[in-house]
């Protein structure tokens, strides 16, 4: 029963790894998913014929690839609610775009990493395109410096221990950054991730004080000169106060 029990949690995390690879890209052959989990190509073949009939998949039969299925956007449909920081925070977040002019993300952390989980283009003609799902490192850009210096302390010193940071980083400049950042109350970055980018962000509190996410304005470097992230921080900062006392 043991060993039935093992082979079945092995079964689960595969079909897991198979579903992850679509956040990443929107279509994939099953030869590829193969090689990026690292599996045979009949095993593979079996797992996506199971989650095709199940729904979790769909599989073009013209150019035999496949794509999220549509019981995906069902269980997703079942996260937007009442405590659903993304759909509570659009309506403040299309308000602060339209105050700004600049693109609105909506950053989590998730473990080492921030997620991207609400968006809002700009409407200028040039300008930062904020893909909705993205993952990113939390040792560059101005929502993971928030994400991490306002954080509990103890969450601090682990996130600071990760071993999957560039060796060549400095932890401990970094760590000298958080009080300046903490008394202004947001974090800029320019150019730190992406070339031509900056950004100004500012920490989500819920209404019980805990750190739920980052809000964050992003633009062409060009248009977000320090100076101008200087005057645009107070809105950014009210925005998400407002965000938060809607948030448990």
């Amino acid at each position: 029963m043991a060993e039935d029990g093992k082979s079945t949690v092995r079964a689960v995390e595969r079909a897991l790894d198979l579903l992850l690879c679509f956040t990443t890209r929107r279509e994939w052959a099953m030869t590829e998913l193969a090689e990026q989990v690292g599996l045979h190509k009949s095993t593979v073949h079996r797992m996506l014929a199971t989650l095709e009939q199940r729904g979790f998949v769909a599989r073009d039969s013209a150019s035999d690839r496949y794509r999220l299925g549509l019981r995906i956007w069902e269980l997703s449909a079942n996260m937007s609610g009442a405590d659903d920081p993304a759909v509570i925070g659009l309506p403040e977040m299309e308000r602060l775009r339209d105050l700004l002019g600049e693109t609105v993300s909506l950053y989590l952390r998730d473990g080492n990493e921030r997620i991207r989980i609400q968006a809002v283009q700009s409407i200028q003609a040039i300008r930062r395109v904020a893909p909705i799902g993205a993952r990113l490192p939390l040792y560059v850009g101005a929502s993971s410096k928030v994400l991490i210096a306002f954080e509990e302390p103890a969450v601090v010193e682990e996130l600071l221990q990760d071993e999957s940071w560039p060796p060549a980083f400095d932890r401990k400049q970094y760590r000298e950054q958080f009080g300046e950042w903490r008394r202004l109350g947001y974090a800029t970055s320019v150019e730190e991730r992406e070339q031509g980018a900056a950004a100004v962000a500012a920490p989500i509190f819920s209404r019980m004080g805990k750190l739920v996410a980052a809000l964050s304005v992003s633009g062409p470097a060009n248009r977000l000169t320090p100076e101008k992230m200087r005057e645009q921080a107070p809105a950014v900062m009210e925005a998400a106060n407002r965000l938060g006392s809607m948030l448990k």
